[in-house]
């Protein structure tokens, strides 16, 4: 059995219960994935093309996979996922919408921008902990990820 490196999840949420909830969900499928926070669209931006005080690659690593929330203050995640799709440099990295919506439009628009997943936040802990466990089982085990080092 070929065992895969630890694979980092940056997360872009703005509801510090919200991140601390991801947080204990991984911890409660005891799950060693690297998480890595951001609260806006400009931060994620800001650490995937490692501007300071996100240049050093051991304190922020490439992440594998992004969660990344709809409503957020400074720049949203719609803008934000446009923002990762138009960069030839990030377009690669999947992008799932973590969000407390489950409107049809924000669905469809988020596909059509080009995210690789939509999961609307579960209202429960057992839920949530139920999603983190099939999140990681498919996007860290089943699937192959694309190979990522620093943009250059």
């Amino acid at each position: 059995m070929n065992i895969r490196p630890a694979i980092p999840i940056l997360i872009a949420d703005d509801d510090p219960d919200d991140c601390l909830m991801i947080r204990e969900a991984f911890h409660e499928c005891r799950l060693d994935t690297p998480l890595y926070f951001v609260h806006d669209g400009e931060t994620l931006l800001d650490y995937l093309r490692r501007t300071p005080p996100y240049q050093d690659p051991q304190q922020h690593p490439w992440p594998g996979l992004i969660l990344l929330d709809l409503n957020m203050p400074r720049m949203g995640g719609r803008e934000t996922l446009q923002a990762l799709k138009n960069d030839p440099k990030l377009r690669s990295i999947p992008v799932v919408i973590f969000s407390t919506s489950s409107s049809t439009d924000d669905i469809q628009h988020s596909y059509r921008m080009g995210a690789s997943s939509f999961i609307s936040k579960p209202s429960s802990f057992s839920s949530l902990v139920a999603v983190v466990h099939s999140l990681h089982h498919y996007w860290l085990e089943v699937v192959a990820l694309p190979q990522h080092g620093l943009p250059t």
